[in-house]
């Protein structure tokens, strides 16, 4: 079995699917995960004055996503390197081909990816090329399941209408590795936030509690379940 993780951002897979993550890895499943941007960047208003100080820090994260990684038991991450909080500039056939060639590469039966409704729109674009890139055509792979999750910080910072809210209807007790989910992210040590931040380590449990009570059990992470094919 297969399982491939499409994110905008490095921790996005550790706050949407980490528990879900460390749960399928020590079951024995291969989890890999995608990035479409590396982050860092759109947070300076003229990246290109400030190149090598963004270089230093993309680097710098990816050794981040490279150790929550090994804490969650991903065997391969892939970086596409697109620009970060701008993929609204990149053409959706080229974001779409990249993510294409992963999805070759690792044959997955699973594949979690963001969120349409999402506050920041790297997401929503990762999710209209996961559609793309996950079609079901005759001759070609496609995952039998396909889900969203929602990611702290963005999903719930969307406008709260039928058009953009979070609907969840599948969900996956993580009450053995909430712990691992909250070490993993802990990793990313420019991305964690203090609490009452929701991308804080108290946050994150917070949002796996409330999902565990909906489902009677002590943390959960949930999920929207896109399209399902039983073979």
């Amino acid at each position: 079995m297969s399982v491939l993780i499409v994110a905008a951002h490095p921790d996005d897979e550790v706050l949407g699917v980490g528990g879900t993550i460390a749960k399928l890895s020590a079951a024995g499943e291969s989890v890999s995960v995608v990035f479409g941007a590396t982050g860092i960047s759109a947070r300076y208003k003229s990246p290109k004055q400030h190149s090598n100080d963004i270089e230093q820090k993309v680097g710098e994260l990816k050794q981040d996503a490279r150790r929550a990684a090994d804490v969650l038991g991903i065997e391969k991450l892939y970086f596409l390197d697109f620009p970060d909080n701008r993929l609204d500039t990149v053409a959706k056939m080229d974001l779409t081909h990249s993510l294409r060639g992963v999805v070759n590469e690792t044959l997955p039966t699973t594949v979690f990816t963001h969120h349409p409704g999402d506050y920041n729109w790297d997401h929503h674009a990762m999710f209209e090329a996961t559609l793309m890139a996950c079609r079901r055509s005759l001759g070609e792979h496609s995952p039998q399941r396909l889900l969203s999750y929602e990611v702290l910080s963005s999903t719930e910072r969307s406008a709260q209408d039928a058009s953009h809210s979070f609907f969840p209807n599948t969900y996956e007790d993580i009450s053995k590795t909430i712990e691992l989910k909250k070490k993993a992210l802990e990793e990313y040590r420019s991305e964690l936030c203090s609490y009452p931040h929701p991308r804080s380590s108290k946050g994150v449990e917070n949002l796996a509690a409330t999902r565990g009570n909906e489902i009677s059990t002590h943390f959960a992470e949930a999920f929207q379940l896109i399209r399902e094919v039983r073979p």
